[in-house]
């Protein structure tokens, strides 16, 4: 993809370009923005369903675990063909009235979206990673290009700060960390986790200035609500992308601190679900494709909760083409709501978890959307070794692809 790119825009404050190692992948990525309010209102305001908040204890950091739970890996490029069934397109106004024939949405260029899950450098990553010459997805090389949009879940403070949250597991890492993951390609990151502000608001003003330093956009938390809930979003040729964040899991504790509102900052938090809702309605109202990662769910399960399948849906109504999400630890399954595609658990990406277990089994969701209004999806598996994805090929790969399709039994999804 040939593209100019100018510096890009996140909330309030002007990011510096891509650091210099990446200066030739730069070229050939789209121009993107990250406003702090949406620029225009909806003619039509999105109904907003009651949706109960999921009740979730403190987390448990996967190395730890003992219990297993589901998830399987598969192979990348192959192995995993992209889903052939065709969506619909999104009406652009109001509906035909009587006999009025309806009018299709205009074709754009296409674009590639690549979906991660929860990314730490705790114990064995950093380790690896400190051992290692190559970044935390070199192991995944050659599963996504750079033209293509690569979104993952940074469930880390980016700080120095020993001003640790009350609970049992904390995370953070060094700004190097960070731009490592730029360095291996990752477009954008959601820090809407419960573990974004495991160092307070001096860890969350630190993570903001080191993605800003690094040219990392990140979303779902902010300075305040406005720009936590505001979706970061780019153009590529003629087709408008929008990428929002948000958490539905906070630990009760900490939970009015770590949620972002008027006059403070924190995190965009989906328990109470109205104002995620209207962002996503707003972001649809601009952009082509919308796309929303969610962390939701129950520890070690493989199915997804009444919640989650509640709140996609509302996402979806809303005008979300792409949700995804994690918190599981666990893979779970992905599939059709409608017209578009909903992944409910990515499960680990990089993250320190035994090699072997459940939790190990992981991989990428890609998504592609054609520039017409429909879209494809295929399952990139890998397995966490030493802490970071490995690419998993060839027949162990397709029967891993096998184990994740069959995951999509009970989602309420289809094919």
């Amino acid at each position: 993809m040939h593209v100019a790119a100018p510096q890009r825009r996140y909330g309030r404050r002007l990011m510096p370009p891509r650091i210099p190692d990446r200066a030739a992948t730069v070229a050939a990525r789209p121009s993107s923005t990250r406003p702090s309010v949406a620029r225009r209102a909806l003619s039509t305001l999105v109904a907003v369903v009651a949706l109960g908040a999921c009740s979730v204890g403190p987390d448990t950091a996967d190395g730890a675990e003992r219990a297993a739970g589901g998830g399987t890996a598969g192979t990348a490029d192959g192995a995993g063909a992209p889903s052939t069934g065709q969506g619909g397109d999104r009406p652009d106004g109001d509906e035909p009235v009587g006999d009025e024939p309806v009018e299709d949405a205009p074709s754009r260029q296409p674009v590639s979206f690549v979906f991660g899950g929860d990314v730490h450098f705790e114990g064995r990553v950093g380790t690896s990673l400190d051992r290692s010459a190559t970044g935390p997805l070199a192991g995944m090389a050659g599963t996504y290009g750079p033209d293509e949009i690569v979104v993952v879940n940074l469930e880390t403070a980016i700080t120095e700060s020993t001003g640790a949250a009350g609970k049992t597991y904390t995370f953070k890492a060094p700004p190097a960390r960070l731009a490592e993951l730029v360095a291996d390609g990752v477009d954008v990151v959601s820090l809407a986790n419960n573990h974004g502000m495991d160092f307070g608001a001096r860890g969350l003003a630190d993570t903001l200035a080191a993605a800003d330093a690094v040219g990392m956009p990140l979303v779902g938390a902010g300075a305040d609500a406005d720009e936590a809930f505001a979706p970061w979003t780019t153009t590529v040729g003629d087709h408008r992308v929008a990428v929002l964040g948000a958490t539905q899991v906070l630990d009760n504790a900490f939970e009015s601190a770590w949620t972002a509102d008027a006059d403070s900052p924190g995190l965009a938090s989906a328990k109470q679900p109205q104002r995620l809702v209207e962002a996503v309605a707003r972001a649809a109202a601009e952009a082509d494709t919308v796309a929303v990662m969610v962390h939701w769910g129950v520890e070690k399960q493989t199915c997804p909760t009444a919640d989650q399948q509640e709140l996609a849906r509302a996402l979806v109504d809303a005008g979300a083409d792409i949700v995804v999400g994690g918190h599981a630890h666990r893979l779970q399954g992905a599939g059709r709501m409608g017209t578009a595609v909903v992944g409910y658990g990515l499960g680990n990406l990089v993250f320190d978890t035994p090699d072997g277990s459940d939790g190990a089994r992981t991989g990428m969701l890609r998504v592609r959307a054609d520039g017409s209004g429909h879209l494809d999806y295929q399952w990139l598996p890998a397995a966490i070794v030493g802490g970071l994805p490995r690419q998993v090929e060839g027949a162990a790969g397709a029967a891993a692809v096998a184990d994740w399709t069959a995951l999509r039994d009970c989602t309420g999804l289809t094919d």
